[in-house]
């Protein structure tokens, strides 16, 4: 069988940035490895293309530019924001707010998003929203270890069920 649309596959990976002698940023192993249905957009496509093919046990290693990861980071992502909205009960979290902190929040439709605390002032927070990849290269190394079809439960889903599904 080879990884092809709405495969589910399984895969270990290694994630370091620029290439094979780059910081690791993220990994997956056996015990926990990466699981999704290929084809179904649910990861980056170039990620998905340098995939095709191939087959259980096979590896794999490519890299991928930020305009076929996450992009370039954006000027217009660095927001100042007022540090009321900081405020549990009337009062701001300092814990929350430290330099480096990744905070969940909201964007005006709702949709969550993540940024990161780059500067706490008295009225304001400085925020950045860019992905933490954003602007980075990414070098991919792994192993697919699983492969199989999904099922049209998952399909209607978009997503694996069972188990370790629902995994991000």
């Amino acid at each position: 069988m080879n990884i092809s649309q709405n495969k589910v596959v399984s895969l270990t990976y290694e994630l370091k940035l620029d290439n094979n002698q780059g910081e690791t940023v993220d990994m997956a192993d056996e015990s926990a490895p990466l699981i999704f249905i290929y084809g179904t957009g649910s990861m980056l496509p170039k990620f998905e293309t340098n995939l095709a093919n191939l087959k259980v046990n096979d590896t794999f290693e490519f890299t991928l530019d930020p305009a076929d990861a996450y992009g370039d980071t954006i000027d217009e992502a660095i927001v100042d924001l007022p540090i009321d909205i900081f405020k549990i009960d009337g009062a701001i979290d300092e814990e929350m707010l430290t330099v480096g902190n990744y905070v969940p929040m909201q964007d005006n439709e709702g949709h969550p998003l993540e940024g990161k605390i780059l500067e706490v002032n008295n009225e304001t927070v400085k925020m950045d929203f860019n992905h933490p990849l954003a602007g980075k290269t990414l070098h991919f190394t792994g192993q697919i270890v699983d492969m199989r079809e999904a099922t049209p439960d998952e399909l209607s889903h978009g997503h694996v069920h069972g188990p370790h599904g629902h995994h991000h």
